[in-house]
């Protein structure tokens, strides 16, 4: 099982990340793009994800992962249950997040490195 210690261990390795705390919720960004959330009990995470591609990751497994509140529908953004994923899940789902965040040539340098 993952936990939001397992998330910012790695979060805070990746270049231009920054942690913030924003209404009780503990967030990471690079700039002003968030691109991982905890809820306040940390038991859920919201994760930068492509819109289009969505539906099909929650169609697939709808005990892992869910939709977005309304209110962000309109973002490239949905959610995890951080109890379902094991610990190499989670790394790929979070520098997928951050990659959409960061300039391809920061990314490609990290992942390089």
């Amino acid at each position: 099982m993952v936990t939001a210690d397992d998330v910012r261990r790695l979060a805070l390795t990746l270049p231009r990340t920054t942690e913030g705390l924003v209404r009780d919720s503990v967030r990471f960004r690079v700039g002003r793009l968030v691109y991982a959330a905890f809820s306040p009990d940390e038991q859920f995470m919201g994760f930068a994800f492509p819109k289009e591609e969505r539906a099909a990751l929650v169609g697939a497994e709808p005990d892992k992962f869910f939709m977005p509140s309304k209110s962000d529908e309109r973002y490239n953004w949905v959610a995890v249950r951080l109890e379902a994923l094991g610990d190499n899940e989670m790394r790929e789902l979070v520098v997928d997040a951050w990659r959409m965040c960061v300039p391809n040539k920061v990314a490609a340098e990290h992942l390089r490195g």
